[in-house]
């Protein structure tokens, strides 16, 4: 009987959304209907919100049953934005009708701000105060957050251009959250020992758009925790961590259980579930990440400490972290309690090694060099981080196709965030950031990121006098540079001095010498760069030297290269470049090209005829030779 009635009132309801008017047929049909059948009706997924607010005003029913904290709101705003409800508590009160209301106003307001990025940042990197439009928007942050998200995940290969800046923009919001975290992170007292919840900032920081939390990271490692008691249960049935709840921070002092505790862990780590130190790929920076290290299940002696260490404090055993130079380390206690010790008094534990455990002579035969017992000290929790940091640091200046240099400006802002008066890289960000142009929007304004920088670095060390000049006096260049600008240059193919310009932007090229495939998306009559640049990379040993047209492409590889018309053939494979920069350029992939965005198609406006004759004549011969 009730299946039938749902079925009958579905009937009704289309018409009934259609008209306002009580009067409407149907109507007392509908409205009979026990409550639950029409609340089920109502909820079934086929109504718009804008149904349901005509529903709403055809009776006080119907008003009653779509109340602003009832069901059917809910149900409309989990059905349209599921990833939220996670930020709902099942028993607050909420007005989802409102809910609903405010995060729609958030969505047509992102999108009003990513349609603006490319209009008004084509031409140079995201300025610095380029966000502050962002940051002044009313409403939930989680709300504009999710709209990007749904940006991002918009299917096909089309709305590039929107998901490039959408990018940008979450980016930059999930960062600067991270980043006020970890600063009221390391205002803890120095006692305050949660080492995992500092590494997983960092993580955080470095992968903003990855969904990476020190509560799953915890789950996984109490995971871990579990397997290690099932092996010690069979070690020592009656063994005082077994009891342990979690949360708990009880210490076990006698050694013997201790090391019970770091035989089950080895076992599990090593044994079990396969963790390793990763000797094959040390320098890759997924090696100190935790969530990456939990899913590889390997990484550098530094992230493996701080495993084997959350681990086994969470059993009792009160291992300590070692900032031992070339190799970090734990150190185990073999001493009584109050007595006093030294660096001889601790076992040193290799969690990078499968938990070998090391006395001092074979710590420094680890390292092959003698060291003073002040380095085989603990260390805090900002040390430990200085140092996963300053691992990251190295890595970032050690990449070098990476043009955006975003591990580099990322460890830089960590470390700067933890020792802020470090001239030094100070000074490499204010280079950083003259090199990338990353200028604010209106440079003409001396309020610049780089002299504040470089104002900054004067005050702490006035030696820097000569570096602090020389950028002051470039960044100050720039900004009367930007004063003189005056349009946009547009290059027309019909133009004569244009003759000689075989391809157009938006093809899939193959560069002839080097095999790389890349789309091009800009071209010179003749090669613009320098004398200097000309020489380094030997153009004049071209047949066609410098004076032919010359091509700026993004690469597969994630490089921007300036390449010789001479050296580039059509690609008869189109495929996508997968460049971090393509929706910079171009809104859509069709298949055997890319459309220029509206910015691009304003410098280049007769390109894209080309583009389409081009694609006919290569891909559809190609075709046909196929078919015959």
């Amino acid at each position: 009987m009730a299946a039938a009635a749902v079925d009958n009132a579905m009937e009704v309801v289309p018409a009934l959304a259609e008209e306002a008017a009580p009067e409407v047929a149907g109507l007392s049909c509908l409205v009979n209907l026990p409550g639950e059948v029409l609340e089920y009706i109502l909820c079934c997924g086929s109504l718009t919100a804008a149904d349901i607010g005509r529903v709403s005003s055809t009776c006080r029913r119907l008003r009653e049953l779509c109340q602003s904290s009832g069901k059917v709101w809910k149900e409309q705003f989990r059905v349209r934005w599921p990833s939220l409800m996670k930020h709902y508590s099942p028993t607050d009160y909420v007005n989802w009708l409102e809910e609903y209301k405010v995060r729609q106003k958030a969505g047509l307001e992102a999108r009003k701000i990513v349609a603006s990025f490319s209009k008004r940042f084509f031409s140079e990197h995201v300025p610095c105060n380029g966000f502050s439009d962002i940051e002044n928007l009313e409403g939930p942050e989680i709300f504009f957050e999710d709209e990007l998200v749904c940006i991002l995940n918009m299917e096909g290969r089309k709305a590039l251009t929107w998901k490039y800046y959408a990018k940008k923009i979450l980016y930059y919001l999930r960062q600067q959250k991270i980043l006020n975290n970890l600063k009221a992170f390391l205002q803890q007292p120095d006692d305050y020992e949660s080492y995992l919840e500092g590494a997983v900032y960092i993580d955080q920081y470095c992968n903003p758009l990855s969904d990476i939390s020190l509560k799953d990271i915890q789950a996984q490692i109490d995971s871990i925790v579990e397997l290690v008691c099932k092996t010690l249960r069979g070690i020592n049935s009656r063994h005082p961590s077994l009891a342990f709840k979690a949360g708990e921070s009880s210490m076990i002092m006698e050694i013997e259980l201790q090391s019970q505790v770091l035989d089950a862990m080895n076992y599990v780590l090593y044994d079990q579930l396969k963790f390793k130190g990763n000797r094959m790929d040390y320098y890759n920076a997924l090696n100190l990440y935790m969530h990456q290290v939990l899913i590889r299940r390997t990484g550098i002696p530094i992230s493996m400490s701080l495993l084997y260490l959350t681990i086994a404090r969470q059993l009792g055993v009160p291992l300590e972290p070692v900032n031992f130079p070339s190799h970090f380390l734990l150190r185990w206690c073999q001493g009584a309690e109050g007595a006093t010790l030294d660096i001889f008094d601790y076992i040193y534990i290799d969690a990078f090694g499968k938990g070998k455990q090391l006395t001092v002579k074979e710590c420094e035969y680890l390292i092959g060099q003698h060291v003073t017992a002040a380095l085989y000290g603990v260390v805090n929790v900002k040390k430990v981080l200085q140092r996963m940091v300053g691992n990251l640091l190295s890595l970032g200046k050690r990449e070098g196709i990476d043009q955006s240099y975003q591990l580099l400006r990322d460890s830089l802002d960590l470390y700067l965030a933890m020792y802020p008066d470090q001239v030094q890289l100070l000074l490499l960000q204010a280079r950083l950031y003259f090199h990338l142009g990353i200028w604010p929007e209106k440079s003409f304004c001396l309020v610049l990121k780089v002299l504040d920088i470089l104002q900054h670095i004067q005050t702490l060390d006035p030696g820097q006098h000569g570096a602090v000049g020389y950028l002051v006096q470039h960044t100050l260049e720039h900004i009367e540079r930007k004063k003189e600008e005056v349009g946009v240059e547009v290059k027309l193919r019909s133009d004569e001095k244009h003759r000689d310009v075989c391809y157009s932007i938006g093809l899939i090229m193959k560069h002839k010498r080097y095999g790389y495939n890349c789309v091009i998306y800009g071209w010179d009559p003749t090669c613009m760069m320098g004398h200097e640049w000309i020489r380094n990379m030997n153009v004049h040993s071209l047949p066609h030297g410098h004076h032919q047209p010359f091509y700026n492409v993004l690469v597969e590889d994630g490089s921007c290269r300036y390449a010789a018309q001479e050296n580039l053939e059509y690609n008869v494979e189109p495929q996508e470049i997968s460049h971090p920069d393509v929706g910079r350029y171009f809104s859509e992939f069709t298949g055997t090209h890319y459309i220029p965005n509206a910015e691009l198609e304003i410098r280049y406006p007769e390109d894209l005829e080309f583009v389409y004759e081009t694609v006919q004549n290569i891909y559809s011969a190609k075709k046909e030779n196929i078919v015959e």
